[in-house]
């Protein structure tokens, strides 16, 4: 049989958000016969008619494999049947401090009523060490009667996702790969040799489950050092952003992170709180890096309300009836993703000071969104930046005209130094 007449290998990606729809897409546009499965099924309504929801994944983009016939979307878990390949990408939140893998162990039980020899199983949803080999293995062993490695093959391959970033996509940024013998490896790092342009074989799925957790316990750590630091700095009278510009000039031992509202995402506010978890339950001893950057970083909300309202008060203005005007919903700019996003607390704290709180958000559909429905929801013109008593600056998005909010503005609280003039405070 030629190689253009090999049928092409059944791919089902679980999980259709920010992580499983590009991959998904991906790997139709490679060839692969894929499945997007998802339990929302006005998501599955919407990927049908060719529509996307992810900013990443342009609509024409998702219209194109949709039309080839290599991509379908389905709620059905009968159409998991006959996979050569299946990746996991579905959410691992926090419930009460602990990890919640419900949804990879619901997962992994359903594959497992599919699963057959030689198909090949990859876990993508971010965790502890040790969870594809202690706890996805058995379940798929369990649901099969077959066995991980001389039956079917296993592995783990976080995920690096960063939304709205145009120049480190899922394609160029590298991508580690693990199994947990060396055929499972193999098959994983085939799949994804198709998918990415570099790879990065580790020894085992434990020291791929670490990677990710170590990326992301750097980043949080890191911001807030600087966090902490840009309050110290502000009552001794330092500017911490010069501080900062002025370090990054040095040419080795340094890189430079800056402060902000808080952090969002699905990485930050509770990737590292997976690795200290597992650290307490494993050696009973405590991860205190993780544990106080935790502390500084889930305060910054509080710290900018706090800002916010003394700024008020210097200006005799009282919180309570006052217009706010919040520019930003989602955790990082030109995305519309706002899973954790800081701005939502901070909404909410203001809200129970009783102000008047307006938000403006170009990305974010407040179909989807997760942040609180009181505040109203506006564009940000010149009319609207006048009306309020401040305007608060969460997110730099591209798309604000922020030289007219510093020329129509009476107070301006930028939380991302990305605005200048009179009235404007940094945080």
């Amino acid at each position: 049989m030629s190689a253009s007449s090999e049928k092409a290998e059944r791919v089902v990606v679980i999980g259709q958000g920010y992580v499983g729809l590009p991959l998904a897409v991906r790997a139709a546009e490679q060839g692969y016969d894929v499945l997007g499965y998802d339990l929302d099924k006005a998501r599955i309504g919407q990927l049908a008619s060719g529509s996307s929801y992810i900013e990443d994944i342009p609509d024409e983009r998702l219209a194109a494999v949709v039309a080839s016939g290599r991509f379908h979307a389905s709620s059905d878990p009968e159409d998991l049947a006959d996979f050569d390949i299946a990746v996991i990408s579905v959410p691992t939140p926090l419930r009460e401090g602990s990890p919640d893998l419900s949804y990879i162990e619901s997962s992994a039980e359903e594959l497992s009523r599919h699963l057959r020899p030689g198909a090949c199983v990859i876990l993508e949803s971010t965790t502890y060490p040790g969870t594809t080999e202690e706890l996805v293995a058995p379940l798929l062993e369990d649901g099969s009667g077959l066995k991980a490695g001389p039956d079917f093959h296993l592995g783990y391959s976080p995920e690096r996702i960063d939304p709205g970033n145009a120049t480190y996509t899922l394609e160029t940024t590298p991508k580690v790969v693990s199994g947990i013998d060396p055929e499972s490896l193999e098959r994983v790092k085939g799949f994804y040799d198709r998918i990415v342009t570099t790879t990065v074989p580790v020894r085992s799925p434990k020291e791929a489950e670490l990677t990710k957790l170590l990326e992301n316990t750097f980043r949080h750590v890191n911001i807030a050092l600087v966090n902490e630091l840009a309050m110290f700095a502000r009552d001794l009278g330092i500017d911490i952003w010069e501080a900062i510009d002025a370090a990054e000039s040095k040419p080795f031992g340094f890189m430079p992170f800056r402060p902000g509202p808080g952090v969002g995402g699905h990485c930050l506010p509770i990737d590292p709180s997976y690795l200290s978890w597992r650290v307490k339950q494993s050696l009973g001893q405590t991860f205190r890096f993780v544990e106080l950057a935790n502390e500084v970083n889930e305060h910054m909300p509080d710290y900018v309300v706090r800002r916010l309202v003394v700024a008020l008060n210097e200006r005799g203005l009282p919180v309570n009836g006052r217009r706010i005007l919040v520019l930003g919903l989602a955790y990082k700019r030109n995305t519309g993703d706002d899973r954790e996003s800081p701005s939502t607390r901070i909404i909410e704290l203001l809200t129970e000071l009783k102000a008047d709180v307006a938000v403006a958000d170009p990305h974010v559909d407040p179909d989807r969104s997760h942040a609180t429905a009181t505040a109203e929801r506006v564009e940000v013109t010149a009319d609207e930046v006048r009306r309020a008593d401040a305007v608060l600056v969460l997110v730099d998005h591209d798309g604000f005209d922020l030289e007219m909010v510093s020329r129509e503005a009476s107070y301006v609280f930028d939380t991302r130094r990305c605005v200048t003039g009179p009235a404007v405070e940094h945080l």
